[in-house]
């Protein structure tokens, strides 16, 4: 499933797959920031975007709940692996960055914070935080978190960001350069009076600041990438973005669950 996602999904011989890997980790000239980007893009936003986006374009409030429900456990380890790269280096300003990122998540910088739109959301649906709090994740989900902790326990800080911030592009809107043709979600959302306000104040919040999120994390990790390995910021990348993209079917299976009243 891997090499189907990331290298081809066409039989290829040795000779064929060593170079569509060698192609793979090029940077093309260009920095770490680009290529993950560019990545990123292209398996997620690009031609043929993930199933979630596609859900995305039109309100569905049996994809919302299941957003709200897997998306509460991807936060609770979010925090987890930006305390991770705060422990691991003495850089200040990549430990500011993470302690204004998971203050921004968990208390809300004099706003909601992120989680609380979230909570906010699915109790507007009639979904109890008492009931997510005492849910189990789905498998997709659970694998996803998973490998992330184990990125946060095992790996350098510079790939713990790789990993987990480059996840942020899934929401940023100035994507349409790197060749993004869908947006995260349809933003009629915001004018269209049968999506719930609740639903409005979450999308609208992760819509200001994901952009500023993902793009000031892959920064610093531009900034600092020529004294790291490379390939190993690449593989931390690649690692995650694999789980990550089995995590939004999981939003998907959570919502036809709810659908089918099996939740």
């Amino acid at each position: 499933m891997w090499l189907n996602r990331n290298i081809t999904k066409t039989k290829a011989d040795k000779n064929s797959l060593e170079l569509l890997f060698r192609n793979l980790y090029d940077l093309n000239g260009e920095g770490i920031k680009s290529w993950i980007v560019n990545r990123f893009v292209s398996e997620y936003r690009g031609n043929n975007p993930h199933p979630f986006i596609i859900k995305m374009q039109d309100y569905n409030k049996y994809i919302m709940e299941g957003y709200a429900v897997e998306h509460y456990f991807f936060l609770k380890q979010w925090v987890r692996s930006c305390s991770a790269v705060i422990s691991k280096t003495d850089y200040k300003d990549v430990q500011t960055y993470e302690m204004e990122n998971m203050v921004t998540e968990y208390f809300g910088n004099g706003k909601k914070s992120h989680i609380e739109l979230l909570l906010d959301m699915a109790e507007g649906f009639g979904i109890s935080r008492k009931k997510i709090m005492e849910t189990k994740p789905l498998k997709n989900t659970e694998k996803a978190i998973n490998r992330w902790r184990e990125i946060a326990q095992k790996n350098e800080w510079i790939e713990i960001m790789a990993a987990m911030h480059s996840l942020e592009l899934i929401a940023n809107s100035a994507l349409r350069p790197y060749g993004a043709r869908y947006d995260y979600f349809n933003l009629g959302a915001f004018d269209n009076n049968n999506v719930p306000e609740t639903v409005k104040a979450f999308l609208l919040e992760g819509y200001h600041s994901d952009n500023a999120h993902s793009i000031g994390a892959l920064n610093i990790i531009e900034k600092y990438s020529r004294d790291y390995n490379i390939e190993n910021i690449q593989d931390a990348y690649l690692a995650s973005t694999y789980v990550f993209y089995n995590y939004l079917e999981a939003r998907i299976e959570r919502g036809e669950m709810i659908e089918n009243k099996q939740y």
